[in-house]
């Protein structure tokens, strides 16, 4: 009873976040680096965030220093969906947002090449996962296939409150109800992206701090090659990495190769929530096999990907 009280609770919240962005007219207009057409209210996964909340108060303030992290992301995010800020200004707060995270974990200890190499990767990740929101879905999808990952996992070695779990999932659920559409209610906006983004890599920390197995990290692979390989082609091409533009795979297909955009959300999650099944049951294998493992996945996703987006974008961008 409790889980179907707080879906109705989350369902109410993000009905609630419509009317107000409504009034204050807090919405993403299309434009020539839009994948959509029509306006649509941004910020809907602020119900993410909203979720945790309810978790911190339910769970006698579980993971303090997490949540503070968490509000600091979320509040400059909205501010960013709303304003447009500087660039410096988010990242600061996202260095913050680290600190905090590398505190709840229990390793802001560690060595101080370990913790730069902590920032670098959970801001990479997070800025990753805002960039990668860009069609109706995507963010609904993949987020499912890691919480699911996640979920199975902890059922057979508990890592974090199941609790915790759920609640995550329930927000992820809402969201995708109204997102997850040919024609969105809502779009996650920073504010979703990036928390659901700094969530997500605080379960998967919670879970290689526990088994002391880093192949976990690749729950996030999907995203990780799309974004990776994008940068790497845009830095070649001597763009700059932190302007919007249109060069995901995702949005080639997308847009400029007419796939249905909710078939390629689903893909991407899918495929991810595969190759998670594959890393749990990895695992359990010795290291070596882990390593093996991890190289040949990236070797062949890297393959597939270059060649697979050098079709697309030969058949329908170069034309």
């Amino acid at each position: 009873m409790i889980y179907l009280s707080v879906f109705v609770l989350l369902f109410a919240l993000e009905l609630t976040y419509f009317r107000i962005a409504k009034k204050f007219n807090i919405v993403d207009r299309p434009n020539s680096r839009s994948s959509h057409e029509e306006v649509t209210l941004r910020g809907g996964g602020i119900i993410f965030y909203f979720a945790i909340l309810l978790y911190f108060v339910i769970a006698n303030f579980s993971f303090p220093y997490f949540v503070l992290g968490l509000t600091a992301l979320a509040a400059v995010s909205f501010l960013d969906d709303l304003y447009s800020l500087s660039n410096k200004i988010r990242l600061s707060i996202q260095f913050v947002a680290v600190l905090f995270l590398a505190i709840e974990l229990g390793i802001i200890s560690m060595e101080w090449y370990f913790l730069l190499i902590l920032f670098v990767f959970v801001v990479g990740v997070i800025n990753a996962c805002n960039f990668m929101d860009g069609i109706n879905g995507i963010t609904a999808a993949f987020s499912l296939s890691v919480v699911g990952l996640l979920i199975i996992v902890n059922l057979n070695e508990a890592f974090i409150d199941q609790r915790f779990l759920y609640f995550v999932l329930l927000s992820i659920i809402v969201f995708a109800f109204f997102n997850f559409r040919i024609r969105a209610r809502c779009f996650a906006g920073d504010v979703g992206s990036v928390a659901i983004a700094y969530i997500m890599l605080f379960m998967i920390g919670c879970l290689v701090i526990k088994t002391n197995q880093l192949i976990y990290l690749l729950f996030l692979t999907v995203y990780g090659i799309d974004t990776i390989w994008t940068i790497l082609q845009r830095l070649i091409n001597k763009e700059n990495i932190f302007d919007a533009h249109r060069s995901h795979l995702y949005q080639y297909l997308a847009n400029e190769a007419g796939y249905n955009k909710l078939l390629i959300s689903f893909s991407y999650g899918v495929i991810q929530f595969i190759i998670g099944l594959f890393v749990i049951f990895i695992a359990n294998c010795d290291t070596n096999i882990q390593i093996l493992f991890t190289v040949i996945l990236l070797a062949i996703m890297s393959t597939f990907y270059l060649k697979f987006k050098k079709f697309i974008v030969l058949r329908y961008v170069k034309r």
